[in-house]
C-alpha cells in the first residue's frame, strides 16, 4: 500500500490497524519503569479513601497526582 492511500484511510477515519505491525509499536517516553517508594501509613490510608471514591486504584491516583503536578511545575517554568 502506497503512504498517500493509507493516510487517505486514515483521514477518512477508517481503522488502518489491520496494515500495522503492531509488535514492534512503542510509545516514547511511556515505557513503564518500576520505583519503590515507601510512605507513611497515613498516607497509604488517605490514598487508598481517595481512590476508592474515585473508583480507581491506588497506583492509579498516586500516577495521577503526580503527573498533575509535574504538569503545573513544568508549565511553570516555560511562563517568562
Amino acid at each position: 500500500m502506497k503512504a498517500k492511500t493509507l493516510d487517505k484511510q486514515f483521514e477518512d477515519h477508517q481503522d488502518i490497524t489491520r496494515h500495522l505491525d503492531l509488535s514492534k509499536a512503542r510509545r516514547p517516553n511511556l515505557e513503564s519503569k518500576r520505583v519503590n517508594v515507601d510512605f507513611p501509613r497515613w498516607m497509604i490510608e488517605s490514598l487508598d479513601r481517595e481512590a476508592q471514591h474515585l473508583g480507581v486504584s491506588r497506583q492509579s491516583i498516586i500516577k495521577i497526582w503526580l503527573a498533575e503536578r509535574l504538569e503545573k511545575t513544568a508549565s511553570g517554568r516555560q511562563q517568562p
